[in-house]
């Protein structure tokens, strides 16, 4: 009886030890982008790998948020860099998403038009061919500025296309509108001399880190690791301005005044998922409905209450 009570202690601390040390899996996945600059950092100086030396992370670039979140949908990547709004169109439509941590508050989308474009007003917009792409934040701000004006998409012609593509397309002439996101947007202003026709902060949404559902119930610790990471490099990011424009002019192989303009309007302040962000997606959240961009009858915010789990952020950032 007591080699088996012996038996039956090791056997439960064993599993305890197994459990805690399946809290890390042995590969995180994680996606970098442009348009998430502390990404960037947390890539370039190994946060992560140093943080975790026996964990193998892998990293996936994201041209948007669409990109990204389909990443994690499909197990891509662990944790994906959207913008809010984006998120919570995507929770809404059925994906069990959490978002764990604000990178961010940019502004980095706008209604961007050539330079010698004749539209001058967003109500100049009617019947134009405006670029965008479907479920992220340009596209949705460009519902939202629409509607400021009694607009919307179907008094425009909204055309899909991956943020790059959308810029060539302004470029080009193919289209008469494209709802930037930056560097991109920054590179269209510097080096095209492109115009911002319309502007609004308050229609860009948070720059956020999600993981699914199911990953904060396997891998607190993992969590709780990342957000580390990225607080890291958050505070890096704001003590060394010079050096993520030169970071981030590197990655994205534009010209260090681009990335200057991108970082001159973003602000660093924000980590910790709060009342303030709930707000400000509720507000915004309303677009979702209007536009039947998520089924009938959804509370879009109850939704947003939903989608933030802020307690990770909140134990990392008070240590």
């Amino acid at each position: 009886m007591k080699n088996f009570k012996l038996l039956s202690t090791s056997l439960i601390l064993g599993l305890i030890g197994s459990y805690a040390h399946a809290a890390i899996p042995n590969t995180l996945k994680l996606d970098y982008a442009y348009y998430a600059p502390t990404s960037l950092v947390v890539k370039e100086q190994k946060l992560l790998e140093k943080a975790l030396p026996k964990t193998e992370i892998k990293w996936v670039f994201s041209q948007g948020s669409n990109r990204s979140l389909e990443y994690l949908n499909s197990g891509s990547v662990d944790f994906a860099s959207t913008a809010g709004l984006a998120a919570v169109l995507s929770r809404a439509n059925g994906s069990p998403i959490k978002t764990v941590y604000i990178q961010s508050q940019p502004e980095w989308t706008a209604l961007v038009v050539a330079k010698n474009s004749q539209i001058k007003s967003l109500k100049d917009l009617k019947g134009k061919k405006i670029a965008a792409t479907k479920g992220t934040d340009p596209f949705l701000f460009t519902l939202q500025a629409l509607d400021t004006v009694g607009l919307n998409k179907r008094d425009v012609q909204l055309v899909h296309l991956q943020h790059p593509d959308g810029k060539t397309a302004l470029e080009r002439g193919q289209v008469d509108a494209w709802a930037g996101l930056d560097p991109l947007m920054a590179s269209a202003q510097v080096q095209s001399g492109a115009k911002l026709l319309y502007r609004n902060i308050g229609f860009n949404s948070y720059s956020v880190l999600s993981v699914k559902e199911s990953f904060t119930q396997q891998s607190p610790e993992a969590i709780e690791a990342v957000i580390k990471a990225y607080e890291q490099a958050r505070k890096w990011a704001k003590a060394n301005p010079e050096k993520l424009a030169e970071l981030l002019a590197r990655e994205s192989k534009l010209p260090l005044n681009v990335a200057k303009l991108q970082l001159s309007r973003t602000n660093f302040d924000q980590n910790i998922p709060s009342a303030k962000q709930i707000a400000a997606l509720q507000k915004s959240g309303g677009i979702l409905n209007e536009e039947d961009l998520v089924r009938k009858g959804t509370n879009v915010n109850q939704v947003v209450t939903q989608l933030f789990k802020p307690q990770y952020a909140q134990k990392v950032v008070s240590k």
